[in-house]
């Protein structure tokens, strides 16, 4: 393995970008990346950025579809790269990397996978962008992977979600990694079952007291417009044991049948997958994503929040382009999925979401309310320049500690409904936008 030096076309890409941003945000260069599809900016990603004291690492495919392992000291703006002797399926978004380091400082890495034996390893030494061989993690339901997304818990322990078999038939898998001992144990085999007929695409976010809140839709077959409903069940022990929103005790598997719902959205609605989760310091559960109310009008994002003893639904967006969410493979709707930030500390519960419209010129978009019960919500443009297909993937750690939202970045193209050929186009510059709120 060889460390590559910095890009000079990053250089170029400092410079030219920063002037583009509001004096809140600012944008940290990285390298170059492939850009004829969304893979390392696509929002399954869980996680293309993370933070471990003193660094933060980051996860990219270059443009002949090597990984490339990054690191910067989280006070600085250079970043020391390392090309992986692994390589990904580039063409196909669904083959992204996720990334998260344990409370030991290891870090552990999951790359291409849509269906396929599980990808994972993990850094030689803590702090490390130098990888080990390719390995099982405990061999349980390891052959049929998609989505592996990582979740630090308190106590440094690692959890890892990932489906088991394939978009419209498939099984929730659920490990956790004990960094006593390094080594996973399986929790659930079928947290989530589709019982051979239906899959789930879920959203999941831990709270500070170690406690897992997960979200998902069900779809019916590949086909993305038979998307329908939000389920929401909520386990205080890191998946062991599951209940509903009330209390209630939730048996495993869930199923269609024997799931809680947050709100029951019928199929055709353009319904997105996957919903998205965040969690307040209350542990309060928010969950966002977009759908039409009306089949044949625009899609617009949806906050769900729980209120008292019943789910609440808010219309937070006004977005006017009218698109059906249809077909399957990766698709390319006009506006991507979202990333959410919740900030529950004050009095006045502040939430954000991110995402990238084409109605703006397909650029990065913020938005806001200060104050969730008070129904205004603004927004602002992140970028000049456009992205593309581009959508945010963030890293949590940074939300957490310092409220600011760390994005990569990265301008790409992503043909629709087509995951056998990228788009031919150059590769593009890779980095980190800041955003610090006012």
């Amino acid at each position: 393995m060889r460390v590559l030096p910095p890009l000079v076309a990053a250089i170029c890409f400092s410079v030219c970008a920063v002037s583009a941003f509001s004096q809140t945000s600012r944008l940290i260069p990285i390298g170059e990346g492939y850009a004829g599809s969304s893979i390392n900016v696509v929002a399954n990603r869980r996680n293309a950025l993370f933070t471990h004291e003193p660094f933060q690492f980051a996860a990219f495919y270059d443009a002949d579809g090597h990984m490339v392992l990054a690191r910067r000291k989280i006070d600085l703006e250079k970043w020391e790269l390392r090309q992986t002797a692994f390589r990904g399926r580039v063409a196909d978004a669904h083959n992204s990397i996720s990334l998260a380091v344990d409370g030991a400082g290891f870090l552990h890495v999951a790359w291409d996978h849509h269906g396929q034996p599980l990808n994972y390893t993990r850094s030689v030494k803590p702090l490390s962008i130098e990888l080990g061989p390719k390995q099982p993690m405990n061999g349980d339901a390891e052959q049929r992977v998609t989505y592996p997304e990582l979740y630090l818990q308190p106590g440094g322990d690692l959890l890892c979600l990932y489906r088991d078999g394939e978009s419209g038939n498939g099984q929730l898998v659920l490990k956790r990694y004990h960094t006593r001992n390094r080594s996973w144990q399986t929790i659930q085999t079928h947290l989530i079952d589709g019982e051979g007929r239906r899959s789930a695409y879920w959203g999941a976010a831990s709270d500070a007291a170690g406690g897992l809140h997960l979200a998902w839709i069900w779809r019916e077959t590949p086909d993305v417009a038979s998307n329908h409903d939000i389920a929401y069940a909520y386990s205080p022990d890191g998946g062991v044991n599951w209940q509903a929103a009330d209390g209630r005790p939730l048996n495993v598997p869930m199923t269609e049948a024997k799931s809680d719902y947050a709100a029951r959205i019928p199929r055709h609605s353009n319904l997105m997958n996957s919903p998205v989760v965040a969690v307040d310091q209350r542990g309060r559960p928010y969950i966002t994503t977009y759908w039409s109310d009306d089949p044949d009008a625009p899609p617009q994002f949806h906050l769900i929040r729980r209120e008292g003893a019943a789910w609440q639904i808010d219309t937070i967006s006004k977005l006017q382009t009218v698109f059906k969410l249809e077909g399957t493979a990766t698709k390319r709707p006009p506006i991507s999925r979202a990333a959410l930030f919740v900030d529950g500390s004050e009095p006045k519960t502040s939430v954000h979401i991110v995402f990238r419209d084409d109605a703006r010129g397909a650029r990065a978009v913020l938005l806001s309310t200060p104050a969730m019960d008070s129904g205004a919500w603004t927004a602002r443009e992140l970028t000049q320049q456009s992205l593309g297909a581009w959508e945010p993937v963030f890293d949590p750690t940074q939300w957490v500690r310092t409220r600011q939202i760390h994005l990569l970045w990265q301008p790409v193209q992503q043909a629709d409904g087509d995951d056998a050929n990228g788009v031919l186009t150059a590769s593009t510059p890779v980095g980190v936008l800041i955003v610090t709120q006012k």
